[in-house]
């Protein structure tokens, strides 16, 4: 079986869909897996144990210059490269408009289709002409999971059940810093205004940790977040390292090395609960339920209508911190 995975962003959902592979390889082991991905995610998708291929496409970059000459011949060697393999599903995981017409334009083997969902589900993406654009559609509950959702879509899609834990097959990384550099990591970024957390909280929170004889890892991508790291540093003093620009492969290195993370409903505290990390969830807005962690005891969700303080976070990290030692000691 040649299945095609099309779930082109952003990080969080990426990483949330990760699981889908594990469950086709589980009930299809010969099932070969390719993934259409945004080109910003590709690297890490990559190291998704069970693909076959990666497919990185570059919409968000094409839409700027869409008519221009390199932009055309780059969308018609993408055009080429999705020609080139035939699958016996398409599955569009992302249900928008610009998935499933990349699910449309892969080519399918005799007896192939395309799928995607029938309906919207709450606090998810989805528009409704993917009803008529894509020949395969997959009832949703109204109120699931994110993860669950995914794994829905494809067990329903290819006929399996996807039952158990969700199990993220990301290759072992070696870390990507040295012995004497695992920290904690605090992933205050995120595209979202509506999700940040105050600035003055993460340096408070960052003295909790340094006082507890910890390193503060400050990952960092663009203008606007090195500004903010840096300032950060600044007012915690040398136990704060800011790192330097990294692709996704790099930092999820570095995070799988570290001691734990604190982050915002952002695609790097996604991608902590995928490398099984001791880990601290920060909401902003009532979507625990949909994005957060699920069964995990060193992994928890903060916040909802408005965002936890220091104290809760603390409070919630030292509880985390004493999980993970305990399911270490005595691991089932």
């Amino acid at each position: 079986m040649r299945v095609l995975i099309v779930k082109l962003s952003s990080l969080g959902d990426v990483v949330q869909t990760m699981p889908v592979v594990h469950d086709i390889r589980q009930a299809f082991p010969q099932a070969q897996i390719d993934w259409v991905v945004e080109e910003a995610f590709a690297s890490l998708v990559q190291e998704v144990s069970g693909l076959r291929c990666v497919l990185p496409i570059a919409q968000r970059r094409w839409r700027k210059s869409w008519l221009a000459a390199p932009t055309r011949r780059e969308r018609a060697a993408f055009a080429r490269l999705l020609q080139e393999q035939a699958y016996d599903a398409v599955i569009d995981f992302q249900g928008l408009i610009k998935s499933a017409l990349v699910a449309r334009s892969a080519r399918l083997a005799p007896g192939g289709f395309r799928a995607t969902y029938a309906n919207a589900s709450e606090a998810c993406a989805y528009e409704w002409p993917v009803r008529w654009l894509l020949d395969r559609l997959v009832p949703m509950p109204r109120r699931i999971h994110a993860v669950a959702r995914y794994r829905l879509l494809a067990a329903q899609a290819l006929g399996y059940a996807a039952d158990g834990p969700n199990i993220y097959p990301l290759m072992p990384l070696a870390p990507g810093a040295p012995a004497d550099a695992l920290g904690v990591v605090l992933a205050h970024g995120t595209t979202r205004a509506d999700n940040e957390w105050p600035e003055r909280q993460w340096i408070a929170l960052g003295q909790q940790l340094i006082a507890q004889g910890h390193t503060v890892e400050l990952p960092q991508a663009g203008a606007l977040e090195l500004a903010r790291v840096q300032r950060i540093a600044q007012a915690l003093g040398p136990q704060a390292r800011v790192w330097p620009a990294l692709s996704l492969a790099q930092v999820a290195q570095r995070m799988a090395a570290s001691r734990g993370v604190i982050g915002v409903d952002s695609g790097l505290s996604h991608l902590a609960v995928a490398l099984d990390l001791p880990h601290v969830q920060i909401f902003s807005q009532p979507r625990a339920w949909r994005a957060g962690p699920v069964a995990c005891a060193y992994q928890v969700a903060l916040g909802g209508e408005a965002a936890p303080g220091v104290a809760e976070v603390w409070a919630a990290w030292l509880a985390v911190g004493a999980a993970h030692a305990r399911v270490k000691e005595h691991p089932q």
